[in-house]
């Protein structure tokens, strides 16, 4: 069984198709590159896949489960995390507790136990603190995790927005542009982290971005939109080798 399987979803805004037809079927433990011109459609696409917008017509199956139309909350649930092109963090909270954020997808208390700081609360508390360090020692930040986020440098700030994703316990991650602002060494650094990512968290990625080194350093599948639509799909390498690719994306 796929991890994610799309069929046929679709998008219009004010009888403008911005997505139209579009179909990827990715199995568990990809890495899969969804590329193409600005204004092609991939961020709609993710905004599509995490409930942001309804689609028009089409499903999306996530591990078997239809999470087509449902609100954000419950595709967070049901496994989808994703990251944004301009990082998205709780800027005035330490590195820790924006870990914490992602945990408390799976940890629940009642407010009033939270008030109180009943012995539940504590216990809640103490395992989520756990979980989090853990997860900021992976991405080697448990030595910032008292710092605030803002004040982290823009590297560290990409790697905690992807710890905080993975804190939602995912099966699937989206990145949006994780490249997006890094110099070529930072670049090659995240190269290294998404493969860890996947391999260390057994994780299906699906991931947008511009830069073509990283893209075909590390995908091994690509879907490539152009108008909303696919232009090309398959191998890495013969996608990039595709004419229609080329002239339409590569500029070439």
């Amino acid at each position: 069984m796929a991890m994610l399987e799309v069929k046929n979803l679709g998008i219009s805004f004010g009888g403008l198709r911005a997505v139209n037809g579009f179909n990827v079927t990715i199995e568990k433990g990809q890495l899969y590159g969804l590329i193409g011109p600005n204004g092609a459609g991939k961020t709609t696409v993710f905004n599509l896949l995490t409930g942001v917008y309804r689609p028009d017509t089409g499903n999306i199956i996530l591990d078997g489960q239809d999470i087509t139309g449902k609100k954000t909350i419950e595709i967070s649930k049901a496994g989808v995390a994703r990251t944004f092109q301009n990082i998205r963090l709780f800027s005035k909270m330490s590195v820790l507790d924006n870990v914490k954020v992602g945990l408390h997808n799976h940890h629940v208390y009642s407010a009033l136990a939270g008030i109180l700081h009943t012995p539940a609360y504590r216990r809640e508390e103490k395992i989520m603190n756990e979980k989090a360090m853990d997860l900021l020692k992976v991405f080697e930040l448990d030595d910032a995790a008292d710092t605030l986020a803002s004040n982290l440098p823009y590297g560290k700030q990409r790697k905690l927005e992807i710890a905080r994703a993975l804190a939602t316990d995912p099966k699937l991650l989206l990145l949006d542009e994780p490249a997006a602002g890094m110099n070529p060494k930072e670049t090659q650094e995240l190269m290294d982290m998404i493969r860890f990512v996947r391999e260390h968290f057994d994780m299906t990625i699906l991931l947008i971005e511009h830069d073509m080194k990283l893209v075909s350093g590390i995908c091994e599948e690509l879907c490539v939109l152009n108008f909303g639509e696919v232009l090309a799909q398959g191998k890495t390498a013969d996608v990039l080798h595709n004419p229609q690719v080329i002239t339409a994306y590569l500029g070439e």
